[in-house]
């Protein structure tokens, strides 16, 4: 059998956790996992680890246990588990035997973790006693859950433990992938998960997965960075950390906050490098940022890297720079675009933007993301608030035109779960696939050459009386300021008669030095504002505002809340500093 055979077509059968047994199969005694697991005497960091064999046995017993213990094919389960090898073999168990996961981020909020799991009306409950004490205490899926299960716990208040499961799973052999098993008669468009949207422009959204997208996933991801069987990740964000098996990789699991990655301790990261050669990194802008200056402060090199994949939110050309020289080399960072509807759909290397299109940014073109990956076709739309039932090439905007960017492709989620509000304005039904495009609510132009650029979210957008401000392309303009870490974009007042703010939030040696200094601060700004006067679509920005840190998401603590800040603003407005007249006099 090869892993490279497996196609998303619905006619074919294909369950993603193949990958895991192929890799068991072939490659037994190869580790799967490293976890941290404290220190030894000396006080060297100890490891815990997972073989592809350990883990494809481990999740087939806790697979079959928690089919025999009443949980079905189809039962939707609340998946919260800290990153550990039972998250691993969990979620692999839950994909073997049908079981569909219900991913969702402990960061988001308890408010917004009960509406989630209301709305995905989940059946099942598989945590670690914190989790339970919080679905208790909040009513999490009160009264739609009729099956739990309690990690890291041996008691049985919370439900049937993980070890107990494993024990009920133990009683039968270790099955044949070549005769019926658990993964041999899902279809490609079989449901696989619901895996839940980070909220940055509002509740998050249930996106179904299917384990055809799923596979098209890893075969996209593998074709476009090429990555190798037998590479080791170390990987800073748990679900991607999940392609690993499915990529033949040993992934690294480091001891961080995953909910606060931009607070991650840069020598945790450093001590992974030096103990396994990792040749393969995954980690948002704000991570690469903290990581990035601590080397660069005390000149650290990460030789054995190949390729660092960054997503998240665009990264900032600056944080860009200092990465790549801890890099050495043909090693690239390489920067994903996407989002949990669909990725990955975009790609650019650090050398491209370092070299090329970082000038583009600076002067107020936005950010760009790349070339569309291969299989994925991107078109731009006119915006608009209301629904597009139906495609048709007169829809496609010219090169140049900024526009709602779309996406079809293999890789592209086809519904939310429940939301039918969300599918008719997010969705387009294309007749010539039978399938959808997604409407990414992020505003973006193709230049002549078929790259694309992002302009910022659609509901970010600044509605004034002279017309659309974008988010992006007006913030490459101040964002090139040496004191600045970056700016952000908001709206006072009614749409269509907004008010234009910039939010800044300094560079933290810039912010420690001149921290309450208002003639620096009057200063700053007549230069941010002679920065904007320099460009059409910055000439009307005359109220800037210091905001920091500024509010951002906790999945990779990159994308700007930007709904919060306009909140923060409207009710800080003392605090705004105005440019008065043309000579650059500012008034608090």
């Amino acid at each position: 059998m090869s892993s490279s055979s497996i196609t998303n077509n619905s006619g074919h059968f294909i369950n993603v956790a193949v990958y895991l047994s192929y890799m068991a199969r072939i490659h037994p005694y190869q580790p799967a996992i490293y976890f941290p697991a404290g220190s030894d005497i000396g006080g060297r960091v100890c490891y815990s680890r997972l073989t592809y064999g350990q883990l494809d046995i481990e999740s087939n017993r806790i697979g079959r246990g928690l089919l025999k213990y009443g949980f079905t094919p189809g039962m939707r389960t609340a998946l919260l588990v800290t990153p550990s090898p039972e998250l691993f073999a969990l979620t692999f168990a839950m994909l073997k035997s049908g079981i569909i996961p219900v991913m969702v981020d402990p960061g988001m909020g308890a408010a917004n973790l009960k509406t989630c799991l209301k709305e995905a009306e989940i059946e099942g409950f598989i945590g670690i006693p914190k989790a339970h004490i919080a679905r208790k205490l909040f009513g999490w899926g009160k009264k739609t859950i009729t099956k739990t299960v309690t990690v890291f716990s041996k008691s049985y208040i919370w439900g049937k433990s993980l070890q107990s499961i494993i024990q009920t799973g133990s009683d039968e052999p270790f099955y044949d992938l070549e005769s019926p098993g658990f993964c041999d008669t899902t279809k490609a468009d079989a449901p696989a998960a619901i895996n839940f949207t980070s909220g940055s422009t509002g509740v998050p959204k249930g996106v179904e997965y299917t384990h055809g997208i799923f596979s098209s996933q890893v075969q996209l991801i593998r074709n476009t960075y090429g990555i190798e069987p037998g590479e080791i990740d170390l990987c800073t964000f748990p679900l991607f950390a999940l392609f690993a098996p499915a990529l033949g990789m040993t992934s690294i699991i480091p001891d961080m906050d995953f909910t606060k990655p931009a607070s991650v301790n840069p020598e945790n990261i450093i001590q992974l490098v030096n103990d396994f050669g990792p040749t393969n990194m995954f980690g948002s802008p704000a991570l690469l940022n903290t990581v990035g200056r601590y080397c660069v402060s005390r000149n650290i090199k990460f030789p054995t890297l190949r390729r660092v994949i960054c997503a998240g939110a665009p990264i900032n050309p600056a944080v860009l720079e200092k990465f790549t020289t801890v890099l050495t080399g043909d090693a690239r960072v390489h920067s994903g675009y996407g989002a949990t509807e669909a990725m990955p759909i975009a790609s650019i290397d650090s050398q491209t933007i370092l070299e090329k299109t970082r000038f583009g940014t600076i002067e107020g073109k936005g950010v760009c993301v790349g070339f569309p990956n291969n299989g994925i076709d991107i078109d731009v739309i006119p915006i608009t608030g209301e629904p597009v039932y139906d495609w048709t090439d007169t829809l496609k905007l010219a090169p140049g035109k900024i526009g709602e960017i779309t996406v079809r492709g293999p890789v592209v989620t086809q519904s939310y779960f429940r939301r039918e509000d969300a599918n008719r304005i997010s969705k387009i039904y294309d007749s010539e696939t039978d399938r959808y495009r997604h409407r990414m609510g992020d505003l973006g132009w193709i230049d002549e050459s078929g790259r694309i650029w992002f302009c910022g979210r659609k509901n970010h957008r600044v509605q004034t009386k002279n017309g659309d401000m974008y988010t992006i392309p007006v913030e490459g303009v101040f964002n090139h300021h040496p004191d600045v870490y970056r700016t952000a974009l908001v709206g006072l007042g009614n749409a269509g008669d907004e008010i234009p703010v910039l939010c800044i939030e300094l560079e933290p040696d810039a912010a420690k030095k001149h921290s309450g200094n208002k003639q620096y601060l009057s200063g700053l700004v007549n230069e941010l504002w002679q920065l904007g006067q320099k460009h059409t679509h910055t000439q009307t920005i005359y109220r800037f505002v210091m905001h920091s840190p500024f509010p951002v998401d906790v999945r990779h603590n990159s994308k700007i809340f930007r709904e919060k800040l306009r909140v923060w603003v409207a009710d800080h407005q003392k605090k705004i500093i105005t440019i008065q007249s043309d000579n650059g006099r500012t008034e608090s």
